[in-house]
């Protein structure tokens, strides 16, 4: 793409906060840069939300709420159908402004925006199936009739590393259910979302339903929302650090809580999987979104029979991979999203080096300009690396051998997170039995990619709380009701 095109993508996006169907500055006057991190030039500024903002914001939410709750599941679905239709329809540049604004390759923005428009497929189709219950009351008296009902007006916030499916996956089931929101996108990157906006108004939503603030001060504007009390849900996907403090927060109005938190994935390979397969998985597993996903390999524990083979063969995977900015042809590895980023990745692999882990490819950051760091391949690394239970969130693959399938199990499983592990194996009896020792929300079972919109996506321990996705990710949305019928 040219920088005129560039340029065009960027200049289509309305930079303003959207209240109540409207767009409109911030109420101090105030913005913030957006910047492109494979360069670290300014693409644009966007209104910097207030804590007065945000009370605009849910004011309008509570407003709308009511009408919103009482519009038929027919037409709530096909608003989230036509929603579908615009972002497939406008799938290059949308896919071009993610990039611009989050730093992965073009084909990889591209696959997000087929991802992140399911989920409004989906959950179109969701909408005119929500449930209820009649039964007789076991002593014969009477009856149990069981509803469910919009949980009411809802807080969202997104996360960086997937700025368009991550909006879709808490707005959609949102929609779905008959509540308004108010959803607040990370300061990396708020044009994807700042465009979601667009098609959905354009799409059918009434005003008010969906509100979106733009902001520098995440905690200034969110937390006096989530203390309000006229806010019935939160919904977040970040950090399990920010994640406790929002949770601490709720505590005090009670509020219906989803996280989606951090990961610490392990990726274990037996002697007997298909070696072809498992590296194709790692490398899925591991550089989908250049490795900044919770659900990214963070570990990989490979039996000692085939170790040196499979590090020798991840290895000259993960050297050819061309890197540059997102929008040439042929990039796999993009830009970091920052410097904090590319600074946490340079240190937890100079920390595994020291403690005896060696490179055998990367291992480095890259001259400027840009937030990039070298596809890295590390083996011999010990349990004590910080790495072995921090999250890494960059193209960075740490090998460790092990013997015993009690040995990998038990390696995998010691960490607070539980989000998803992968498993290799094409022993039948080993696969299941594995897959159910393993503690974490998802497994990948001889395949590297576990997300998807029609499967409950979430994890345990400290990597969340509720589901998104499948046939359960409305239920967030829905508190149910049950009423006791004398005969």
């Amino acid at each position: 793409m040219d920088s005129i095109s560039e340029a065009g993508v960027v200049a289509a996006v309305d930079k303003e906060l959207f209240i109540g169907g409207k767009w409109v500055p911030a109420a101090n006057g105030k913005t913030f840069p957006v910047l492109d991190p494979s360069t670290g030039e300014v693409l644009c500024e966007v209104a910097d939300a207030s804590p007065a903002d945000g009370v605009s914001a849910l004011d309008a939410a509570v407003a709308a709420q009511a009408d919103w709750a009482n519009v038929a599941p027919r037409e709530r679905g096909e608003i989230l159908r036509r929603a579908y239709e615009l972002l497939v329809e406008r799938a290059d540049e949308l896919a071009l402004l993610m990039t611009l604004e989050m730093g992965k390759p073009l084909a990889e923005s591209k696959g997000e925006i087929t991802y992140a428009a399911e989920f409004f497929r989906w959950f179109a189709e969701e909408a005119v199936r929500i449930g209820g219950g009649y039964a007789v009351a076991p002593n014969g008296t009477g009856r149990f009739l069981v509803t469910k009902q919009p949980v009411g007006p809802s807080l969202l916030i997104t996360p960086w590393n997937f700025p368009m499916a991550m909006g879709t996956r808490k707005i959609g089931p949102a929609v779905a259910a008959g509540c308004t929101m108010v959803i607040k996108p990370a300061a990396q990157t708020p044009l994807s979302m700042l465009a979601l906006a667009a098609i959905l108004a354009e799409a059918g939503l009434p005003e008010g339903v969906l509100n979106v603030l733009t902001t520098s001060d995440s905690g200034g504007v969110m937390e006096p929302l989530i203390r309000d009390g006229r806010a019935r849900k939160l919904s977040f996907t970040g950090s399990t650090g920010v994640g406790r403090k929002l949770l601490e927060q709720c505590a005090d109005k009670v509020l219906r809580t989803s996280m989606e938190l951090g990961g610490n994935a392990p990726f274990l390979v037996f002697e007997d999987a298909d070696l072809d397969a498992a590296i194709e998985g790692a490398m899925t597993a591991k550089m989908r979104n250049i490795g900044e996903a919770c659900t990214a390999a963070n570990r990989f524990y490979v039996q000692r029979g085939i170790v040196d083979e499979f590090s020798r063969r991840l290895t000259e995977r993960m050297e050819a991979l061309p890197m540059g900015r997102g929008t040439e042809e042929g990039v796999v590895v993009g830009p970091l999203i920052d410097e904090p980023a590319v600074e946490k990745v340079s240190g937890l692999v100079a920390d595994a080096v020291d403690r005896g882990a060696r490179v055998l490819t990367g291992g480095s950051t890259v001259d400027g300009p840009g937030n990039f760091y070298q596809a890295t391949v590390l083996t011999d690394v010990p349990k004590e690396a910080r790495l072995a239970s921090e999250e890494i969130f960059g193209p960075v693959a740490p090998i460790t051998p092990f013997d015993s399938e009690d040995e990998a199990i038990a390696a995998a499983n010691d960490t607070e997170f539980g989000l998803v592990s992968y498993v290799y194996t094409s022993d039948l009896k080993r696969a299941l039995r594995v897959s159910e020792r393993l503690e974490a929300g998802m497994i990948g079972l001889n395949q590297g990619l576990v997300s998807n919109p029609a499967a409950p996506f979430g994890g345990i321990k400290q990597s969340g709380l509720g589901r998104e996705g499948g046939t359960v990710g409305i239920d967030e949305f829905l508190e149910t009701k049950y009423i006791a019928v004398a005969l």
